[in-house]
């Protein structure tokens, strides 16, 4: 009797210790910020917002302003995942013999920005790159480095990518563009996610211009970085007086980003005072943003 009395007191301490342990750990989860990462089928994206504003899906038809995209992107996310921190953003294209053209290079600079290749066919379609989304999700999932995953495509070949990062307890949500008529993703796709929403063509319409015959020609040269710091700053004191401190100061948590609509401003207001075109022009919108941005955290 003695010796079971011994045993059963042995296993109530061992299950004491292993309550222990499993409150410690839980308590380690609860301060553990939640993840979150944006992966961007690139092909998906100019097919669906070419047609969407341009009335076109040949990517020769319309400019593309990636960077205040990718920006909006990013500023939709964190409305979304209030509670959350980005990885990054993961920028999946095709490239013949996966090298890098001039536009996905600027793309592959930007901060908090992954590119990643697959290549291109004689038909000009993309092979590999659900194989690379696929990869990516899984791994992310099943090292914890995310929580959540914001997807944007549409393919039907991402549903196995969708399954492996919910293996690994991902949240996996998808987000599509708007369609002029129709649906442009696969059904089963959005059967297997855990949620959909869909960005209309006001999200889009700030970023996508369709092409004229005659390329544009700025007035001036290109102008220098630092001109375009300040003006930046020039822009950021003038809002200051016309928009209100108040208003401004709520960016500053949001640094080194902005909201979407307020950045796509920022660069209407600048090409007018420079006489230049900003879009494509990577090194320049951020020397923009750090313009403004240096102004504005000067004043408080």
């Amino acid at each position: 009797m003695e010796a079971m009395n011994e045993d059963l007191a042995a296993l109530h301490a061992r299950i004491d210790r292993t309550n222990e342990l499993l409150q410690r750990m839980l308590a380690e989860v609860a301060k553990t910020p939640s993840t979150h990462a944006i992966f961007v089928d690139a092909g998906y994206l100019y097919a669906a917002a070419g047609r969407l504003v341009a009335g076109t899906e040949d990517r020769r038809a319309f400019d593309l302003d990636a960077e205040g995209l990718i920006d909006a992107l990013i500023d939709r996310a964190r409305t979304i995942f209030a509670d959350s921190r980005l990885l990054r953003v993961y920028w999946y294209d095709g490239a013949r013999r996966r090298i890098h053209t001039a536009e996905q290079q600027s793309i592959a600079e930007l901060p908090d920005v992954k590119v990643r290749l697959g290549n291109l066919n004689a038909n000009n379609q993309q092979k590999g790159v659900d194989s690379l989304i696929r990869s990516d999700l899984e791994s992310l999932a099943r090292h914890r480095a995310i929580s959540d995953a914001a997807l944007l495509g549409g393919d039907e070949d991402l549903v196995s990518a969708v399954e492996a990062a919910q293996g690994y307890g991902a949240r996996v949500h998808l987000w599509g563009i708007e369609a002029p008529e129709g649906r442009n993703q696969a059904e089963p796709l959005l059967w297997e996610v855990d949620s959909q929403r869909t960005l209309d063509l006001d999200f889009f319409k700030p970023y996508v211009s369709r092409r004229t015959a005659q390329a544009y020609e700025p007035a001036t040269g290109r102008p220098a970085r630092e001109d375009v710091r300040f003006v930046g700053a020039q822009i950021a004191a003038k809002w200051l007086v016309a928009r209100g401190r108040d208003t401004l100061v709520e960016l500053l948590p949001g640094h080194p980003y902005l909201p979407g609509s307020v950045d796509q401003d920022l660069l209407v207001e600048a090409e007018g005072l420079l006489q230049y075109s900003l879009r494509g022009q990577a090194d320049l919108r951020r020397a923009l943003r750090d313009g403004f941005w240096d102004h504005l955290q000067a004043q408080y």
